[in-house]
């Protein structure tokens, strides 16, 4: 009988007893007994009935508190013969040269040009010969991702090779930047990112020449791109499965080549040069010389045409100290200006650009900052066709003024309802009334759009652009007839 029906019978059996009747206290003590009692029997069967509960393997370790110092050491101490282990698994030199000799010897004719092929028979027989630390590299599954057109199912040697030596460059990477993981949780802090990169400073060349004065700005310098791009979030911490996913290190480490091309260190962030044309530029901005840098300091980055109403939403949208921005706060910036065509740098851009905070931007938001952008433009253009207003002229009060100028010229005036139409020609978005960071991102046109509403010159350009095309073809004729 199921122990709630007995349970029910019992209680609703008349209260009646030799001696007298019970108290309505007792009753409600007594009914509470026999609930525990056949609740306790019910509870426990059905654990007897469960045991293969208790196959389930732990999953979760909690970490140890900061008083437990012990089990912090035992914690370190257990990674660090973790890594190790790791390490010895992967290929030294000696046995990738091996590897290569085996290749090599075991190559399967006829060579295409000078590339030496090796067909799958052969390849199992140099997995035989490789050893079992090569093994895993020696699967039907790699062999197929590296089988392209051959017309007689070979694969490249070189290409397998590159393969293996990409792949324990990865797991070296990996177990390097994860003896700097001190919380053992798969994650790099910005303190543990700067230790890992001031550490490898003596192993590239190409940095010889920094002063150990300047370090700290380099490092800070190339810390700052790892965390303005993979940590968008700004949660403080990157996984280092994103740090290697990602093409910076590879930038980073391109600096242990000593032939490195010139060209190729003015491109790379992380080159010597680079880190000072940005560290220069910003001592050259700090005009007062107090290491920081005001709003009136920042509008000469560049060009020197940025808006005064984007430059406000910088300032009061990043971080600042006494309304005054630090070098770590301006790195963002020139990151997000440097590289508009990133999802990232459009994400920092459209935050400041979403003025209402709501997330998308409307028309009231292109016009906020489309008026003084074409305001400021239109007297660019003034100054260009030497027509100068008067003085008692505001740039607000002369727009039309300018306007008719820019008839004269030959330039069609500047219509905000024309300019919005391009941009949501442009951007398409999925609402035809509200542009999302993402219809931005999809549109492939972020940089153009937020050009338009936060540069001068961007704006200018933008609108003269088919001039400037006939213009430079004229000068190619030129050139060409000369």
């Amino acid at each position: 009988m199921d122990w709630k029906e007995i349970l029910r019978r019992r209680i609703a059996t008349p209260n009646t007893g030799p001696n007298k009747k019970k108290s309505e206290q007792e009753l409600k003590d007594e009914e509470m007994d026999l609930f525990t009692k056949y609740y306790s029997e019910w509870k426990g069967g059905r654990k007897n009935t469960n045991e293969f509960y208790k196959t389930i393997p732990r999953f979760y370790y909690r970490l140890p508190a900061e008083d437990e110092v012990l089990l912090q050491k035992l914690r370190e101490e257990s990674r660090a013969v973790f890594l190790q282990r790791k390490s010895r698994e992967l290929l030294d030199n000696e046995e990738l040269q091996n590897l290569w000799f085996l290749l090599d010897k075991h190559q399967t004719p006829p060579m295409i040009g000078e590339e030496a092929m090796i067909n799958y028979e052969n390849f199992l027989k140099v997995g035989e010969k490789a050893g079992p630390k090569c093994k895993q590299f020696f699967a039907a599954k790699v062999f197929a991702k590296l089988l392209h057109t051959d017309s007689y199912g070979r694969i490249s040697i070189m290409q397998f090779f590159n393969y293996v030596m990409r792949k324990v460059w990865l797991h070296q990477t990996r177990i390097g930047l994860s003896l700097y993981d001190v919380a053992g949780q798969g994650y790099l802090r910005e303190s543990d990112l700067e230790n890992y990169i001031l550490e490898l400073i003596p192993t590239l060349p190409q940095l010889d020449g920094l002063e150990k004065s300047f370090y700290s700005f380099y490092v800070c310098t190339a810390v700052r791109k790892f965390f303005f791009f993979l940590d968008p979030l700004r949660t403080g911490k990157i996984k280092i499965q994103d740090i290697l996913a990602c093409s910076f290190l590879d930038d980073l480490l391109e600096l242990r080549d000593e032939e490195l091309s010139k060209e190729s260190q003015e491109t790379n962030w992380f080159s010597a040069p680079s880190a000072l044309r940005v560290y220069g530029q910003y001592l050259n901005l700090d005009k007062d010389h107090n290491g920081m840098l005001s709003k009136e300091e920042l509008s000469r980055y560049g060009t020197a045409t940025m808006t005064n109403v984007f430059l406000d939403r910088v300032f009061q949208e990043c971080l600042t100290y006494d309304g005054e921005m630090d070098y770590k706060t301006y790195l963002d910036f020139v990151l997000a200006l440097e590289n508009r065509k990133e999802p990232a740098a459009l994400q920092y851009i459209f935050k400041l650009l979403d003025i209402e905070n709501k997330g998308y931007l409307n028309v009231f938001s292109l016009n906020y900052f489309f008026r003084v952008v074409s305001e400021n433009s239109m007297m660019s253009s003034e100054v260009e066709f030497d027509c100068i207003l008067p003085d008692n002229h505001s740039a607000a009060a002369g727009v039309n003024a300018i306007q008719e100028l820019m008839k004269i010229h030959g330039q069609d005036p500047v219509s905000f309802q024309d300019v919005k139409d391009e941009i949501f020609d442009m951007v398409k978005p999925k609402d035809p009334l509200k542009i999302s960071l993402q219809d931005l991102i999809n549109s492939n046109q972020g940089d153009t759009v937020t050009t338009i509403l936060i540069d001068l010159n961007g704006f200018w350009t933008y609108e003269n652009r088919e001039a400037l095309v006939a213009n430079d073809n004229e000068n190619s004729a030129d050139l060409d007839d000369t």
